[in-house]
């Protein structure tokens, strides 16, 4: 249903609002440009991220993660990968996006014609107070 061209009510799914945050991570590199690998434990021969390098991307629930990463991400930085262990599930409602309802401006000379009048009224009030 519509009032005036505009939607009373929509209806959206739960996973409209929903997101993935991925972090993408990026090789830390030593003098020479090449990426240092990890020594100790589990990241022992694995690329160490560089914190400064360091980017998150909200995936919605409704895409695929790595398909996103893959159009995404890596066209820009091919050595990337994502931290799958610091993923988080958000829920946002962007108001904007859904319920706004553009309303263009009136006519200029319509506006014109609104300042004149008011100017008009103001130079009256001015006047007034000099009596």
């Amino acid at each position: 249903m519509t009032r005036e061209g505009v939607p009373i009510s929509r209806i959206f799914k739960n996973g409209d609002f929903g997101y993935r945050t991925i972090t993408v991570e990026r090789p830390e590199r030593d003098a020479k440009g090449q990426p240092v690998l990890g020594s100790k434990g589990k990241g022992k021969g694995k690329p160490v991220a560089d914190a400064n390098l360091r980017d998150t991307e909200n995936v919605p629930l409704s895409e695929d993660v790595e398909a996103y990463f893959q159009r995404e991400v890596l066209p820009h930085a091919t050595d990337a990968w994502i931290d799958h262990e610091k993923t988080k599930v958000g829920y946002a409602i962007p108001f904007n996006r859904h319920f706004y309802v553009f309303k263009p401006p009136r006519k200029l000379e319509d506006i014109d014609k609104d300042l004149k009048g008011v100017t008009g009224r103001i130079l009256q009030m001015i006047g007034g107070l000099s009596q």
